[in-house]
């Protein structure tokens, strides 16, 4: 906690994470999601290591993923280049392609920890399957230093010109975009994802959601993580959001409840490209939390949706459906065993300190 990125990553993170192994992955994946389920989440995206192993709990799970093996131009934990986990992303959509839950995503980590080759090779590889690229740009200001310095160029700009930019394309935080880049992203149909308690807790900054989606950027909303976050409570991202927005900008008509709500759940399914997705209508697909609204906090309910971004929190959530398939029925999980869960949480959780 209470580091900036650089060094909370090359000092903490990489050296955590160079000791996991794929049983290590799979007990975090559980744990986190039992933590969606209870939160009203039925689907995410994620880039990190041993994925194939992840694809196997979300399976048995049954959340919606997009799903990719995070590329980098040094050796992870799961493999000794980006190239050969550019392969294994290539074998997860050959054993997890016909899910009908699980997308096989493209994940080159960011403009700074992939070299010229690896991402163009991503990006050929995305376009060759027609998968989302998902990618972390502009955190922090370091990385915008260190991408023009390198490369002569922004960051987008940089990425636009390896040709990976484009309608499939998800940019993670943004926080630091020019002008000039909001516009770029705008003409290039470029989704971002805002992560305003990750870009709070990390000291990052906070992204211009309000000039972006002005310029016509589809803007959506993530956690990043556990990692960066300390949680993964979107009801929490989203009363962050707005509040942000309202505050950076001394408006308090900036980033409405209706858009960070929007923002969260079909703006998110459309960019997913999962007709309907986010919506409660005929033909979408099945996925619905449902909240107790029996507690101090959320009475009287004037404006249901104000109450979601401004009142509602994790802990409200009773019962989660994903895909018409129950995940929690009166806050048990049906799912996952978490007695069982959390004790062998517990029993590994000294392994990684």
């Amino acid at each position: 906690d209470d580091l900036p990125l650089k060094t909370w990553l090359e000092e903490h993170i990489f050296p955590r994470e160079a000791r996991l192994t794929p049983d290590l992955i799979a007990l975090g994946t559980e744990l986190a999601c039992a933590e969606m389920i209870r939160s009203g989440t039925t689907s995410f995206i994620d880039m990190y290591l041993f994925e194939d192993t992840i694809c196997e709990v979300i399976s048995r799970v049954g959340l919606r993923a997009w799903l990719g093996e995070g590329l980098f131009d040094f050796p992870s934990p799961a493999f000794p280049s980006g190239f050969e986990a550019l392969e294994e992303t290539r074998r997860l959509l050959d054993k997890w392609g016909d899910h009908p839950k699980i997308t096989i995503t493209v994940d080159p980590h960011t403009p700074y920890t992939c070299g010229h080759d690896l991402l163009r090779k991503a990006g050929e590889l995305a376009d060759e399957i027609g998968a989302l690229l998902v990618i972390h740009l502009s955190e922090t200001e370091w990385e915008v230093a260190e991408i023009q310095r390198r490369y002569r160029r922004t960051p987008a700009r940089y990425l636009d010109d390896l040709g990976l930019l484009g309608p499939r394309t998800i940019a993670v935080h943004v926080v630091h975009p020019t002008e000039d880049e909001i516009e770029l992203l705008s003409e290039r149909g470029v989704k971002v994802v805002h992560c305003p308690e990750s870009n709070q807790k990390l000291g990052s900054g906070v992204a211009p959601v309000a000039k972006m989606l002005d310029a016509g950027v589809r803007v959506l909303l993530g956690t990043d993580g556990a990692a960066s976050n300390n949680d993964l409570n979107m009801f929490g991202e989203m009363g962050s959001a707005a509040r942000l927005s309202k505050g950076i900008g001394c408006d308090p008509t900036a980033l409405p409840a209706t858009h960070a709500f929007a923002m969260a759940t079909m703006w998110a399914g459309e960019a997913l490209g999962v007709s309907g997705l986010g919506t409660l209508s005929p033909g979408a697909p099945a996925d619905l939390a449902v909240l107790d609204l029996d507690s101090p906090h959320l009475r009287p309910c004037y404006n249901p949706v104000s109450h979601l971004v401004y009142c509602a929190t994790a802990g409200d959530v009773q019962d989660l459906i994903c895909g018409g398939e129950i995940l929690m029925e009166d806050f048990e999980l049906t799912t996952i065993d978490e007695e069982d869960l959390f004790l062998r949480v517990e029993k590994v959780a000294s392994e990684l300190t």
